[in-house]
């Protein structure tokens, strides 16, 4: 009886977290319990600029809104040369995830 509840436990968890879990190119470091960490997306040649764009999405449990691609955060900073690219990704539990990508240039 215990292991059926452990196994119905655990298979529970597996399903609830991969519902709005980090994905793409920022999603490499993921954290069960929780996920806070930023890094680096991408770099040019371009040189470094004076303007910088963000943009978000976020998803809770199976609902999961927003476009946080390069194009969408150059477009909210007025940048059409982009020098580099910063990502943050917070997941909690797998039931509340946000990615923000940042991006810089002129």
């Amino acid at each position: 009886m215990k292991k059926a509840v452990v196994c119905s436990l655990a298979a529970a968890v597996v399903a609830l977290t991969g519902c709005v879990g980090p994905m793409g190119q920022v999603g490499g470091t993921w954290g069960g319990l929780y996920t806070d960490v930023s890094g680096a997306a991408g770099v040019t040649s371009n040189p470094a600029g004076s303007k910088m764009g963000q943009a978000s999405s976020s998803g809770i449990i199976f609902v999961a809104t927003g476009d946080s691609s390069i194009k969408a955060a150059a477009a909210n900073g007025g940048i059409t040369k982009i020098s580099h690219v910063d990502y943050h990704v917070t997941n909690v539990l797998g039931l509340y995830s946000k990615t923000t990508v940042t991006v810089y240039g002129d």
